[in-house]
């Protein structure tokens, strides 16, 4: 368990960390980003079936990544994003990152939590979070406990 996971997810008693020390760990563009590769659709997808107990379908003729029966992230193969369901606190810590890598999803969709995030240009340390946090909201709690061990 890396920091991003245990500060962004219910593993870490619903305490999370602060905008500030969040962007310490990922700096932007502007604060010194060391360099990293873009992140292919099939990265991204198996980022996504790596995480426990995840099924591949479609939703709309777009794939999506389901625990439990629900949808916790989406790859829109076209435009090289996905879009991952975060609770609020949880979108607005990944998008005070930068706005240009994850950002909420235009419309009523994003002031619910739902979040695209850009594969040309986040690292995978992030997508990772992101989608881990995303499933844990997701995910029935009996799921949770079972993989993610509590507090």
């Amino acid at each position: 368990m890396n920091y991003e996971t245990k500060a962004l997810g219910k593993l870490n008693c619903n305490k999370t960390l602060s905008t500030s020390k969040f962007l310490a760990k990922f700096p932007n563009r502007s604060g010194g980003v060391t360099s990293f590769s873009m992140i292919t659709i099939e990265m991204a997808r198996q980022l996504a079936l790596a995480l426990p107990e995840v099924v591949e379908k479609s939703h709309f003729e777009i794939p999506d990544f389901r625990v439990g029966g629900k949808i916790f992230a989406t790859l829109h193969t076209d435009r090289k994003i996905v879009m991952v369901k975060l609770s609020l606190v949880d979108q607005s810590v990944f998008c005070s990152y930068d706005k240009e890598v994850i950002y909420p999803v235009p419309g009523g969709w994003g002031r619910k939590g739902a979040t695209y995030i850009n594969l040309k240009k986040v690292k995978k340390a992030m997508l990772n979070d992101a989608m881990t946090t995303a499933w844990k909201n997701v995910a029935p709690l009996k799921l949770v406990k079972k993989y993610f061990s509590p507090c």
